[in-house]
């Protein structure tokens, strides 16, 4: 689509692929069922935000689902007295599955693929005495369920000052990811441990469809002046798009909720604006983002002499 901002055309590039992927969609269609299912026990509520998005948590709130949010999962429980109790498709640790048995609820397991498979390699690795360093963000649920499976055995890092600060001797080390970090911030860390310690095993869980926005951002949005990235300011791969775009691309990029989160100031000049979106966040949002700048009167925006 081609706009027209005085006497410059400006392009709106629909970067792709972008916005949801099949983790996320699964998590939220299996809450739709259960809340709509006669035989799951009422109420329904989901053990923190089934996805990193309000336009997501709000849609679930329609069916009559409650939404609990806070740092800490376990601590979360408390606040459930009966019903079902959803664990998000961040993943959550052994404790908070057996808290929610013991208390009765009916347990739902909303957990991406990608993030239940590294649940799976953590319990077998430090099951053959494996000492883990989990490159992951300090504070994001993903973290907090998969260092869950074998606190004793997991090291957490985000930088190369993490890894300088370890003192680990272990023969049998082995390095393994969150799934929705920088493609290139991984690789640096993971890089960097390897020279620590030669013989670590690797084992880069980043999903593939974290990778292919990620790319996909970084190469289209080259071709823009200004990249939008849609999604929540707590969504951590949406904010990774950002950065990608910013350091790799090396082009500006800016993170919004939804289309009214747009300063037509921003596009003053532009000729390229490319769209792009988290994992995390609804079609409808991006689209409506997308027609907005498709009818915004640009005319008033041309560059300033």
């Amino acid at each position: 689509m081609v706009l027209w901002m005085g006497e410059s055309p400006v392009e709106v590039i629909k970067i792709s692929p972008r916005g949801y992927c099949y983790g996320v969609v699964d998590a939220i269609n299996l809450a739709k069922r259960a809340a709509q299912d006669p035989h799951v026990p009422k109420p329904v509520h989901i053990l923190g935000a089934i996805v990193h998005n309000r336009h997501a948590v709000a849609a679930l709130e329609e069916y009559g689902i409650i939404s609990l949010d806070g740092a800490d999962r376990e601590a979360l429980l408390d606040q459930i007295k009966s019903g079902t109790v959803i664990f998000t498709a961040h993943g959550v640790s052994p404790a908070v599955k057996r808290k929610a048995q013991e208390k009765g609820l009916y347990c739902i397991d909303a957990t991406c693929p990608d993030v239940t498979r590294t649940h799976a390699l953590v319990r077998e690795l430090a099951s053959r005495g494996y000492t883990i360093l989990y490159i992951g963000k300090r504070g994001h649920p993903e973290p907090e369920g998969v260092i869950g499976e074998a606190p004793d055995h997991v090291h957490l890092v985000e930088t190369e000052a993490d890894v300088d600060a370890l003192d680990v001797t272990a023969e049998k080390l082995a390095v393994t990811t969150q799934t929705t970090l920088s493609k290139w911030d991984t690789e640096r860390v993971i890089n960097y441990i390897v020279q620590r310690y030669p013989h670590v095993e690797i084992y880069n869980d980043l999903c593939l469809a974290t990778q292919e926005r990620q790319e996909a951002a970084v190469q289209q949005g080259r071709e823009a002046d200004l990249v939008i990235v849609v999604g929540d300011k707590r969504s951590n791969n949406s904010n990774r798009l950002v950065q990608v775009v910013q350091e790799i691309a090396g082009r500006p990029a800016r993170l919004i909720d939804s289309a009214t989160d747009i300063d037509p100031e921003w596009l003053r000049g532009v000729r390229r604006v490319a769209v792009t979106a988290g994992s995390s966040t609804p079609s409808e949002i991006t689209r409506e983002v997308v027609r907005y700048l498709e009818s915004l009167d640009l005319d008033v925006l041309a560059p300033k002499r």
